[in-house]
């Protein structure tokens, strides 16, 4: 087929050999099937950001830092630069995320490289050897759809015991291969301790899931396997193997309001003090 404009790089580069066929087009990048050398993988070329139906929300970029002081403060500012450095930070936002939840053990398609914009990474297949179908495009027995359920739900705890939440996950970015779902499209992936919209998010990817699956399998529409993860991750219980329920009892015990007033109220007490004897001491001098 005739080669894209943005893999002309790679094949003058010599990183692709070979486009075999586009496999998908997404809201925010076409996926190619390539051969590298011997190896056959997937070429994911996002799109420029004004051709992207997924926008960068705030919501998403929240918890996101790099490590130049100058280049966080031009993106909250939205200089020009600032736009620049986070698109590209929104670009890079995936890859990092693979290499990070591949060490962790989370079945995500493996990482090669990210060049200009183009993120080479495993091609994951079904057991012919075909490219493996999306979750959306598969029919369930009763016995698969809780077998598969569980496994994602377990992946999603593996992504949270790293750090991570999805955040768009949906029957449309889990592939199916021989051995149960594989995750993909981790772009939007946002750091769990660092944004507020993480238990949110983690929310929707769970309840997402048990829609989806509670089609083959209605039963696992009543569970509250996002609320129980959750309430582990803030406890610090929280591990990769945790055995869930899929049960939550929301706490009846009313908040102590009260109590807090009464420390904050002696928090700014001690404030006010400390200023009076800082006044009282320049005065002084």
């Amino acid at each position: 087929m005739k080669i894209p404009k943005r893999l002309h790089p790679l094949v003058e580069e010599g990183l692709i050999n070979e486009i075999i066929c586009q496999l998908q087009s997404g809201k925010e990048a076409k996926v190619y099937m390539v051969r590298c050398g011997k190896d056959v993988r997937c070429a994911k070329v996002y799109k420029e950001a004004n051709k992207r139906s997924f926008k960068q929300a705030v919501q998403y970029q929240e918890g996101r830092t790099g490590r130049n002081s100058r280049r966080n403060r031009a993106m909250q500012k939205r200089t020009r630069y600032g736009q620049k450095e986070s698109e590209e930070a929104w670009l890079s936002a995936e890859v990092d995320a693979l290499y990070r939840l591949a060490a962790a053990g989370v079945r995500v398609p493996q990482p090669y490289g990210f060049v200009d914009g183009v993120l080479l990474m495993e091609l994951i297949t079904d057991s012919n050897g075909h490219a493996a179908p999306r979750l959306n495009d598969v029919s369930f027995s009763h016995e698969q759809a809780l077998e598969d359920h569980d496994k994602i739900i377990h992946e999603v705890v593996r992504m949270l015991c790293a750090g991570l939440v999805h955040g768009d996950l949906s029957e449309f970015n889990v592939l199916l291969d021989q051995n149960g779902p594989v995750i993909i499209d981790l772009p939007q992936a946002v750091n769990a301790a660092g944004n507020n919209s993480a238990r949110m998010m983690l929310e929707r990817d769970v309840n997402n899931m048990s829609s989806y699956f509670g089609r083959y399998a209605p039963e696992l529409l009543t569970t509250a396997y996002a609320k129980e993860i959750w309430a582990h991750f803030e406890s610090g219980n929280l591990y990769p193997e945790i055995k869930l329920t899929g049960h939550f009892v929301e706490s009846t015990v009313a908040a102590d309001v009260d109590g807090v007033m009464t420390v904050i109220d002696a928090a700014l007490k001690e404030e006010y003090e400390r200023l009076l004897r800082k006044q009282a001491a320049n005065q002084e001098e």
